[in-house]
This record gives structure tokens, sequence and C-alpha cells, in this order.
């Protein structure tokens, strides 16, 4: 039976850790959420999109060697690491590649591991109507101990493990229903996340040269009446500065003659107008009065279209 690729289950965000009995609490992981489907014969790997990304990741090209099951549709996170704590900046240049050669050159430089944390199907029937707690035994007992495979912890206090984000600079929680189905496509409050940072999407209209060379992206986001608004102009966070300056020339070339926002401040001069193409993670302090940016930093280019940048998307900190 061929596997075909499905849209997973998404939490719905919140500000508050819910209360109250039937809740478990896990860490909500900075990477690229990926579902791994085997049929019995062929491992694929889809992200939630439904885009292929089985080459990207030749750590779990050998599903006997981390799972038992005789076929299985798993839902995780890929992450990988900057020194101990994982980064959304690192698993990009995992998962852009798409040349063998790199990918196998990228595979020894920046490991990748799974964090696999739900089961969808499993030795032949799928078990989403069963609920969490149920799920996560099963998966339990499927996975085989594996450098690049891991399960994903419960922590019963979610308070707790949310300090240990905060401490650590991580990026939050995600608090589940233990009597949760899984709803293919579905979204809501049965699984809630809980930021520790403002993030967001914002989509690039503009580019600014500063003095040296280092240049910032102009960012906006869309309204409900499909107007750009400008939200603030921010350079790399932990982007190296070669990484950066392709990011900028490939910027530089959909370059336009005007400017896409719908209300640029006056001060803004001397940029190059770009198509709103390149969609970015960005991570800040806070809206200023003016509603921009403070301290914003990106975190990496976002495979996500334009459209998502909108400015009812929730964005949420600790």
């Amino acid at each position: 039976m061929k596997l075909e690729p499905v849209i997973p289950f998404e939490p719905e965000p919140a500000q508050r850790i819910p209360e109250g009995p039937g809740w478990t609490s896990q860490i909500k992981w900075d990477g690229v959420r990926i579902l791994a489907y085997f049929d019995g014969c062929e491992l694929r790997l889809f992200n939630r999109r439904r885009r292929d990304r089985t080459l990207q990741y030749p750590e779990l090209h050998d599903p006997s060697s981390w799972c038992n099951a005789s076929s299985f549709v798993l839902d995780g996170e890929m992450i990988a690491f900057d020194r101990n704590k994982p980064s959304f900046h690192e698993i990009m240049k995992r998962d852009s590649l798409r040349q063998p050669e790199r990918i196998r050159e990228a595979a020894g430089r920046i490991p990748a591991v799974y964090m696999a944390f739900d089961v969808l199907y499993c030795g032949g029937k799928w078990v989403t109507d069963r609920p969490l707690a149920q799920r996560q035994e099963l998966l339990a007992s499927m996975l085989k101990p594996h450098p690049f495979v891991r399960p994903v912890e419960n922590e019963p206090d979610a308070r707790a493990l949310f300090a240990v984000m905060e401490a650590h600079g991580m990026e939050g929680i995600v608090c589940k229903r233990l009597d949760s189905t899984y709803a293919i496509g579905g979204k809501d409050g049965r699984w809630r996340k809980v930021k520790t940072v403002r993030e967001l999407l914002a989509v690039a209209g503009g580019i600014a040269i500063r003095d040296g060379g280092v240049g910032a992206l102009l960012l906006g986001l869309y309204d409900t009446d499909g107007r750009l608004i400008y939200i603030g102009r921010a350079g790399p966070g932990r982007i190296a500065s070669a990484e950066w300056r392709r990011l900028l020339r490939e910027a530089a070339a959909l370059a336009v003659p005007g400017g896409p926002f719908a209300d640029l401040p006056d001060r803004e001069r001397g940029v190059t107008w770009i198509r709103p193409e390149v969609v970015v993670k960005v991570r800040f302090q806070e809206w200023t009065p003016h509603g921009t940016m403070r301290q914003p930093v990106i975190q990496a280019v976002a495979d996500a279209p334009p459209g998502a940048c909108t400015t009812a998307q929730p964005v949420y900190g600790g």
C-alpha cells in the first residue's frame, strides 16, 4: 500500500499554559516538521506542506535501523544544533539543499536529528483515532535506540518546562491533551503552543545597504485588505556573513522600480525595492508604538509563501 502524504495536525497558538488534569507538555523544537512514511519497501519524508524531503536527510534512509514496525507514518521535528541548542538556521542549511553531493557533505558537517512525537499509522493500520496517550506508548515500543532518531519526552509540569525553555533561550512548549485523537489536516485547542519569544514570518520588500556592506531587509506583513504594511528593517542574527551576502544578492535580483509597501515612512530612502517573494523568520523584542519591531533579528530564510506573512498571524512571546 502506497502511503500518500497528509497535512499534519497543528497546535493552536496560545498565550497561557492550560490548567487542569489531562494535559502533558513537550519541548517545542526549533526545526522543520517532517512526517516519515514507510510502506514496508520505501521510506519517504515530507514536510508539513507535503513537499518531498527524502534526499535531504540520509540519516533516516535505513528505517530498519531505528524502527521495528513493518510499516509506519510518524510525525516529528527535524532539528540541528548550534553548539548545544537547536537552531532553525542550522536545520534550514540542510533543508534547502537539493544536490546529492552537497547533501552528503552537509550531513557530515551538520547532523540532523529526528525528534519523533507521534504515530499515525503502524503495521498496516491507521491509529489516528486512538488517544494520544496510547499513540505515545505505541511510538515508544516502535523506536530503536539510534543517534539520529529520538522520542520526544513528556513533562507533566508545563510551567517548569516553560521556565527551562526561557532560561535557555529556546522557542517554547507544546501542551497536548492526553485523550486527543490525531486530526489529519486539523488545528484546534487540544494541542497548544506557547512561545517564549516573539516571532513571525515576514516578506522582504526592499534592501538597504549600510556602511561596510552589511545591509538589511525592509520587511512587511499583508493586512486584511491585501496591502503590504511596513514593520521595520532587520539584519542577520546568526546567519554567516557569506550566506547573508548571498541572500542579499538573490534578493537584489528581484529589483523593481517602485516600492511594494503601502505605508513606507519618509525616512526610508536610498533602498533597492524588490518583488515581495523572499520570506524570512524574524525574532524581536516587542512592537513599538509606531507598529514596527524593536530589535528584530532575521533567523533564516523560511520555506513559506509570501501569503503566509499576514498581520493576522499569531505572535506570542515571553
